[in-house]
């Protein structure tokens, strides 16, 4: 019965540019992808949707570990520390490989060394907002409240060192302004004091911001990304709104250990952007305001380097420290 499964899965998938009958030991057994954060949140969901349009292309199954905790580090130093063979793969994201290590005083892995990035999977801006019926109608608005009142205007986020903190402090930098910031267990837990008007503002993912928007019981003031975004087209960037440099793009994709051979990456690679072209997952992305990414290692590489120093500087400036 496990051969005749096994042989129908093979049957079942398309074989790959780089994946000829001379390296078709690999996969040849089951792959464990380690998603660092805990089940049914944004990183875990795209995991659970990537892999299995993998697993249909590759021909074995790709089960999704959850290793939680740590701002992400437990499970990205979980990847960095497996056998090189391509059997353990994971999430590779924004955080753990662009923040945490000027973040922490200590990681058990480095980013930049112990990890090979695979592929880009996706990209997302955040969205600003404030409650329905706050005063403040546009990012100027804010900038003046908190001139006047240093301290006084609070901003949700869900936890210390996230996108959430980070596009506030970014914000607040630039803009010159002092603002409290209220660090949450999870940012849906920041949005419900938002909504409860415990906190007057707060920079959300859009994928979870776009519910409490079109509801009407959050007002987006500003979105993170260099253009509008087609869901909303009336909301400007916070480059239109006078700082540009608060750009922020939350992102993920599939990285390896080092030492994991160039084939066998390729292979990866080639599965990966093979799933991105699936219209319904392309669908779910582009509704939650997703740039869909794919490409190559080494545009990944390029990426995580250029984020790598800008997050670093942020985390000095902001004097932020988790520990």
């Amino acid at each position: 019965m496990k051969r005749r499964t096994l042989l129908s899965a093979a049957a079942g998938s398309t074989l790959l540019p780089g994946l000829s009958l001379a390296q078709d030991k690999y996969p040849s057994k089951l792959i464990t992808w380690i998603c660092p954060y805990a089940a049914g949140g944004g990183a875990d969901n795209r995991s659970r949707q990537v892999a299995k349009l993998m697993q249909g292309i590759l021909g074995q199954t790709i089960i999704v570990d959850n290793k939680a905790g740590g701002g992400g580090n437990i499970g990205t130093d979980i990847i960095a520390k497996a056998k090189p063979d391509g059997y353990t793969i994971g999430m590779g994201n924004f955080a753990p490989l662009a923040v945490n290590h000027a973040l922490f005083k200590k990681l058990n892995f480095d980013p930049m060394n112990d990890l090979v990035p695979i592929m880009l999977i996706e990209r997302g801006p955040l969205v600003l907002m404030v409650k329905n019926d706050s005063p403040y109608k546009s990012v100027k608005d804010v900038v003046a409240a908190a001139k006047a009142k240093p301290g006084a205007l609070s901003y949700a986020s869900g936890g210390i060192g996230g996108t959430h903190h980070l596009s506030g402090a970014l914000f607040e930098h630039t803009a010159g302004i002092d603002m409290i910031h209220a660090p949450y267990k999870s940012g849906s837990a920041g949005a419900t004091d938002l909504m409860g008007g415990q906190v007057d503002m707060m920079f959300e993912q859009m994928y979870a911001a776009m519910p409490s928007i079109k509801s009407g019981r959050l007002r987006p003031l500003a979105i993170t990304a260099k253009t509008r975004s087609p869901l909303l087209p009336d909301v400007p960037t916070m480059g239109e709104a006078g700082f540009p440099a608060v750009e922020v793009l939350n992102w993920q994709g599939i990285v390896g250990p080092k030492g994991l051979p160039a084939e066998i990456i390729k292979v990866i690679n080639a599965a990966g952007n093979k799933a991105l072209q699936d219209p319904e997952l392309r669908a779910k992305m582009l509704e939650q305001g997703n740039e869909i990414a794919g490409g190559t290692p080494e545009q990944f590489a390029a990426l995580i380097k250029a984020e790598a120093p800008r997050w670093g500087k942020v985390v000095k400036d902001a004097k932020i420290d988790p520990e």
